[in-house]
């Protein structure tokens, strides 16, 4: 049987995302710096979006183009 009290629903505590980029005062993100763009990529070699690695906009913008050249040379997938 049921019991006739309803279900109280949890809250999540979230934390605010910062971006690491800004953080560490990384300014410019070289496409030949394979450890870092490796970071913001999935194992099949697609790039993370912004609400998962936190990225602010104007890095998560140069990320994005630094993968793609990467993979133009094939240092990465």
């Amino acid at each position: 049987m049921k019991s006739s009290r309803p279900r109280r629903k949890r809250r999540r505590v979230l934390r605010t995302k910062t971006c690491r980029l800004c953080e560490n005062k990384i300014h410019v993100i070289d496409f030949k710096d394979v450890d870092l763009i490796q970071r913001y990529q999935t194992e099949g070699g697609r790039i993370l979006p912004r609400r998962v690695t936190g990225n602010c906009y104007k890095h998560q913008q140069l990320l994005s183009a630094a993968v793609k050249r990467a993979r133009v040379l094939a240092l990465v997938l």
